[in-house]
């Protein structure tokens, strides 16, 4: 397995997703620059060795503090609130700075950007893999700004020798367990037939390392980075609450928030990751992932 020693990577918006990939990285030997709005955060990281930047990506300031020609660059940013604009300004701005960066300071070997499986309009137990289509019209608001960036990465014509978009499915692992919390509390949102499509941390942090070191003669592809085993919530739900001693609880029909509708019932298929990539997730189903130490440590 290629190795990221002595290689430079860059991460934008290093949060929850960006901070493992940022720890791999390192433990391989890689110089690792990071970008973040969270000054605390920043401050670990720095003191963990790793060279930071606290600005806001969509704007213009941060251009001249991190060097071009890096090697591997994850945008990984987040839509750092609920609102629409605080979206567009994350993800669709964003994109646009790190494009306009890339384009004057210097080429960029292999570009990673994280996108969502939201970006699927398709329900009724449908199985979706990246063929599936994403029709403009369909889309709900926050997707359509998703589909915007993802657009901005394929159609811009420089600075960088090859791109991946990662469509990420519900995200879980340590310090991410709202499922959990919900079973422990007794109530669960949205209705317990729908499929949970669901991808551990440990597993996004693989296919971002799996992309960057690809043979050179691959990428420009778009890949859905899920499980293998899409469930019905109240299978999982029964599970964790089996797992954890209490009683099962209910659901309450609903969104978690106003923020995040309810998700269609879908099968999203990871087929293209493992065949083309060679990727295996580590924690193939809800089990392996929640298993163990997570539920104690949620």
């Amino acid at each position: 397995m290629s190795s990221l020693s002595g290689k430079r990577v860059v991460i934008f918006g290093c949060g929850y997703v960006g901070t493992a990939l940022a720890r791999v990285a390192q433990a391989e030997g890689a110089q690792v620059t990071a970008l973040t709005r969270n000054a605390e955060r920043a401050a670990g990281l720095r003191a963990e060795g790793m060279a930071t930047v606290v600005a806001d990506l969509a704007g213009r300031a941060w251009h001249s503090e991190i060097a071009g020609g890096q090697d591997f660059l994850l945008n990984c940013v987040s839509s750092g609130g609920g609102e629409l604009a605080s979206y567009r300004r994350s993800y669709v701005e964003g994109m646009r700075s790190i494009i306009e960066w890339a384009e004057t300071a210097g080429p960029v070997g292999t570009w990673v950007y994280t996108s969502s499986t939201s970006v699927y309009a398709q329900g009724g137990g449908q199985q979706v893999d990246e063929t599936a289509p994403t029709p403009w019209a369909e889309a709900s608001d926050r997707a359509k700004i998703l589909l915007e960036a993802e657009a901005q990465l394929r159609e811009a014509k420089g600075g960088w020798g090859r791109w991946w978009i990662l469509r990420l499915a519900g995200i879980y692992g340590p310090g991410r367990g709202h499922l959990v919390e919900q079973v422990r509390r007794g109530e669960v949102a949205g209705a317990g037939e729908r499929r949970l499509n669901l991808v551990h941390l440990d597993d996004i942090v693989s296919a971002i390392r799996a992309c960057f070191v690809a043979p050179v003669r691959m990428g420009n592809e778009i890949f859905n980075v899920v499980d293998d085993a899409p469930s019905p919530k109240a299978e999982v739900v029964a599970w964790l609450a089996a797992e954890l001693g209490v009683v099962l609880p209910r659901f309450t029909g609903e969104a978690i928030s106003v923020r995040r509708a309810l998700a269609p019932d879908r099968i999203i298929l990871n087929a293209k990751l493992r065949g083309q990539l060679r990727w295996c997730p580590r924690h193939a189903t809800y089990r392996e992932g929640y298993g163990g130490g997570m539920l104690r440590g949620v």
